[in-house]
């Protein structure tokens, strides 16, 4: 299975969060208290200095009061049909892995589509993930392990997970081989962004 990852057109999260947060007027210190990051974790993101979890992405989107496919870039227009060829969608990469786009960004229907690319010990942060909605998990290559609530889910190549999004949940690749798999997210509620997540911290 190719990912494709190295024909993507790549988006600098550096970049991207500076314009998202001086568009809203927002200091650098006032974003660092509102997504619970300290000034200067965030000024290592902001220069390139180091690249931030899912999960942090996930805070940094909350605390701005965007999705996280605002970090994909701006759409100006909603459509109801999307058909993006495989070197035209947009990746995104985090600490040891890739996060590619499938049109979420651009539809105006309920529905935000992922592609996972995640090197051995990969996972989306120290945080649970919950959000509006359900998420639909679909491995293509390797291994991911899936944790909702207290229940854990190994998928290998296949295997699927289908569960309401307001459960808590976090992933990480346990294999030593790359892992590739589709994330869904469907159903969430109408004017809401299913990225824009309460968050609880969770003691590792």
């Amino acid at each position: 299975m190719e990912t494709f990852q190295n024909e993507a057109v790549s988006v600098i999260v550096s970049d991207r969060l500076r314009e998202l947060r001086e568009a809203r007027g927002i200091s650098m210190r006032a974003l660092a208290a509102r997504s619970g990051l300290s000034a200067n974790a965030l000024s290592m993101i902001e220069r390139g200095k180091t690249s931030p979890s899912v999960s942090t992405l996930y805070k940094l989107a909350d605390a701005l009061g965007v999705s996280i496919t605002a970090f994909f870039g701006a759409v100006s227009e909603k459509k109801q049909m999307v058909f993006i060829k495989s070197d035209e969608r947009t990746r995104m990469s985090f600490s040891k892995g890739v996060f590619e786009s499938l049109g979420g960004e651009q539809f105006s229907g309920r529905v935000e589509p992922f592609m996972l690319t995640l090197e051995s010990g990969a996972s989306c942060g120290p945080h649970n993930l919950t959000h509006t909605g359900h998420e639909f998990v679909f491995c293509l290559r390797g291994q991911l392990d899936y944790q909702v609530e207290r229940n854990s889910y190994l998928l290998n190549p296949g295997d699927s997970l289908l569960f309401a999004a307001h459960l808590r949940h976090k992933w990480r690749n346990p294999s030593n081989h790359v892992t590739n798999a589709l994330i869904l997210i469907s159903g969430f509620a109408e004017g809401e962004e299913p990225h824009a997540m309460h968050w609880k911290k969770t003691t590792e």
